[in-house]
């Protein structure tokens, strides 16, 4: 049986309340720089290198989670070849949480065989753009195998808007359905928006997702020059930290994917000073 004497009780106390003196957020960035948010990479931002490439360029980013597109994990991979995807992620120390962005239609069984390839990947979310007609089925779909659907949204598309681009009209189309299908947000694309004169706050629209939030894709963009740029930039217009605080404020448990569109042949530069970023953002979150 364990026991302790009064000196040990003693430094014990005084460890303990010393520690709870320490600010929450200056623990949390000790024992982990990001906040205790999962935060990882969709790998489209490396859309130019294969798997191997893209993973080792996570790694060096010094993340250990990945939202995979199709280029990376195919959709018509085997079981085999998933078997092998996931020993080859795991030599580099990469988890895949994520896959997408992905569509789904009224076609119940190819919904099914979508499922059953998240399921084998080990995801917990697909980020989404989902068909209206799809709802129904993918209320059973999720519920069965506590896979989330991510609603995408993508802002600008040509001369409009993309049929998921806010949180009001995903909101308005998924209330009755199952509480697994909510929000992929992607802040980039938010922003985007302004370009047609709708100017999407992305703190306000985490904030109107609330526990339906399941994912984000965190970027920045310059809308005169049509770029995306690095967390901070001053031709940008994401407030990071902001975004944080209400990640917290509305309990977030899903995960978040650094995408980065530029520079495709070799973004990593500018992700490593987004990476930067955001650990300095976690320090100041109250």
């Amino acid at each position: 049986m364990f026991s302790l004497n009064r000196r040990g009780f003693i430094q014990t106390a005084a460890v303990a309340a010393g520690a709870a003196l320490v600010p929450k957020w200056s623990h949390a960035a000790e024992v982990d720089p990001f906040g205790g948010f999962t935060f990882g990479v969709q790998s489209y931002s490396f859309r130019n290198f294969d798997l191997e490439q893209s993973l080792k360029r996570i790694q060096d980013l010094g993340l250990k989670y990945a939202e995979f597109y199709s280029k990376h994990v195919p959709l018509e991979s085997s079981p085999e070849k998933i078997k092998s995807i996931l020993k080859l992620c795991a030599e580099y120390g990469i988890t895949p949480v994520a896959f997408g962005v992905q569509r789904f239609t009224k076609d119940a069984d190819a919904n099914k065989k979508l499922f059953d390839f998240g399921a084998a990947l080990g995801i917990k979310h697909f980020s989404a753009d989902p068909d209206p007609d799809s709802f129904d089925n993918l209320d059973k779909l999720v519920d069965e195998y506590k896979i989330s659907v991510a609603i995408h949204p993508h802002g600008p598309t040509g001369k409009g808007f993309h049929r998921w681009y806010s949180a009001e009209v995903i909101l308005k189309a998924i209330k009755d359905h199952n509480a697994l299908i909510g929000t992929c947000l992607d802040t980039g694309h938010l922003i985007r928006s302004a370009q047609l004169g709708e100017t999407l706050d992305p703190v306000k629209q985490v904030k109107e997702m609330g526990a339906r939030n399941f994912g984000l894709h965190l970027k920045d963009h310059d809308n005169k020059r049509k770029t995306d740029v690095p967390f901070g930039d001053p031709t940008g217009s994401l407030d990071v930290v902001g975004v944080l605080k209400m990640l917290n404020e509305v309990k977030f448990k899903g995960y978040i994917s650094l995408e980065y569109e530029a520079n495709p042949s070799e973004p990593s530069p500018d992700m490593k000073k987004c990476v930067q970023y955001f650990k300095d953002s976690v320090k100041k979150l109250g």
